[in-house]
């Protein structure tokens, strides 16, 4: 298996991973929290997917899925592709309303295949490609993919594990 096929694998667990943590959830449901100062679901699904999908436009040069449609509607948010929940106070992760599950489902889906549609034109070649000067050492196209998937697969974990602390 090469490089490129690790990739499509690691990135096509997510949305599984994210069905499993938000089905059949109430929007009540999605903003419950453990505890003041924790992420609940709503956010933590919404969040993986914004940074994946804001993430990959940069590197593949397109535009989020995000900005592409009614989007931010659907999560109570005024459209900003700047708002990936990155540094978000309480406040502000409690102002993440999805609608539904569904809703969930749908913006990382079509994240997914963006995602996916971008793995497609790669060559291992082009994973070598430094996308990120501000590191040292400076942060390749690979690296930075292994980065996203890595964070979103935490994020899907932290969901799972909020749902299992939902009260009956």
């Amino acid at each position: 298996m090469d490089a490129l096929a690790v990739l499509a694998e690691a990135y096509s667990r997510v949305p599984e991973l994210a069905e499993r943590a938000v089905r059949g959830l109430s929007p009540e449901q999605f903003r419950w929290v453990p505890a003041e100062g924790a992420n609940p679901i709503g956010w933590l699904v919404w969040h993986l997917a914004r940074g994946q999908d804001a993430q990959v436009a940069e590197v593949a040069g397109t535009e989020q899925v995000y900005c592409s449609g009614d989007w931010a509607a659907r999560f109570g948010l005024q459209a900003d592709p700047a708002d990936t929940g990155y540094g978000h106070d309480a406040d502000e992760v409690r102002g993440v309303r999805p609608e539904s599950a569904q809703a969930l489902l749908d913006y990382l889906a079509a994240v997914h295949a963006a995602t996916m549609r971008f793995l497609g034109t790669l060559s291992e070649a082009d994973l070598d490609r430094v996308v990120d000067e501000g590191w040292d050492p400076p942060v390749t196209l690979g690296v930075r993919l292994v980065s996203i998937v890595d964070d979103d697969v935490q994020h899907a974990g932290q969901a799972a594990y909020v749902r299992g602390l939902l009260p009956a």
